[in-house]
């Protein structure tokens, strides 16, 4: 930090405290979502002159749910060098401590706060094979859970987890139907991801073949030859087409 020319910072006033305890002194630039193209011009037009720029986050990692990807991307556009400090992920994080299934998982951020594409994901989640990690605002969690609660079903298993390595970290585990109500009367502070429990593998229910000799009697009352019969009949039971072709001349 104290090496750079600059630190681009979502927002400035966390960033400042920061570089100010590790003595930093460069520039210190803000970025965030509603950033005007006219500020992305100026971070580049720093890169483009050969000087090094930080890019920090509030809280977790850079660009993972985090406007600093459209950063990343417009620099590596101009073929500029991008290095990581690898330093903590919210996600990662929430999983090992969530007592959820971790060796597959699904991250999708933050889902949409309402209509279609919001129901679509809900439904994705219930659905999901996998525990599910999402970020979400803490006025919106208890709301998020409700939701969740409604689409997986109230028993399902998640946690929410807050603050993670900070001072007032906490991870409450349950069912959705708990920790909704939890929150509901308790709203969080902080940062706050939320884990959901897999639904598991989907077995796929497959409806019994039908009774042979019955299925044979009402197509042979429909009026069909006893050969076109066996051919249906051996691809709707699974029976070979000689068995079926004995089975329609014996009735």
């Amino acid at each position: 930090m104290r090496q750079v020319a600059a630190v681009v910072a979502e927002d400035t006033r966390h960033t400042k405290p920061l570089l100010a305890h590790a003595g930093a002194r460069g520039a210190l630039v803000s970025f965030h979502a509603h950033s005007s193209a006219a500020a992305l011009r100026r971070i580049l037009h720093l890169l483009g002159t050969g000087k090094d720029v930080a890019l920090v986050t509030d809280a977790g990692t850079p660009a993972v749910s985090d406007p600093g990807a459209e950063l990343v991307a417009a620099a590596r556009a101009r073929d500029v060098n991008v290095v990581t400090v690898p330093g903590p992920t919210a996600v990662a994080a929430a999983l090992s401590v969530s007592g959820l299934a971790a060796d597959r998982y699904l991250f999708l951020g933050f889902l949409p706060r309402k209509g279609g594409e919001r129901r679509r994901l809900l439904d994705f989640v219930a659905q999901s094979e996998w525990t599910v990690v999402l970020f979400e605002a803490p006025p919106r969690v208890a709301a998020l859970l409700e939701d969740l609660a409604a689409a997986c079903g109230g028993e399902r298993r998640a946690a929410v987890a807050r603050e993670l390595t900070k001072v007032f970290e906490e991870t409450r585990a349950g069912t959705l139907e708990e920790l909704a109500g939890y929150y509901a009367a308790a709203p969080p502070r902080g940062e706050v991801t939320v884990l959901v429990a897999r639904a598991g593998k989907r077995v796929r229910e497959e409806e019994p073949p039908p009774d042979a000799e019955a299925r044979a009697r009402a197509l042979l009352a429909q009026g069909m030859t006893r050969r076109d019969v066996a051919d249906q009949l051996a691809a709707e039971t699974g029976i070979t087409r000689n068995t079926a072709y004995r089975l329609v001349n014996e009735l």
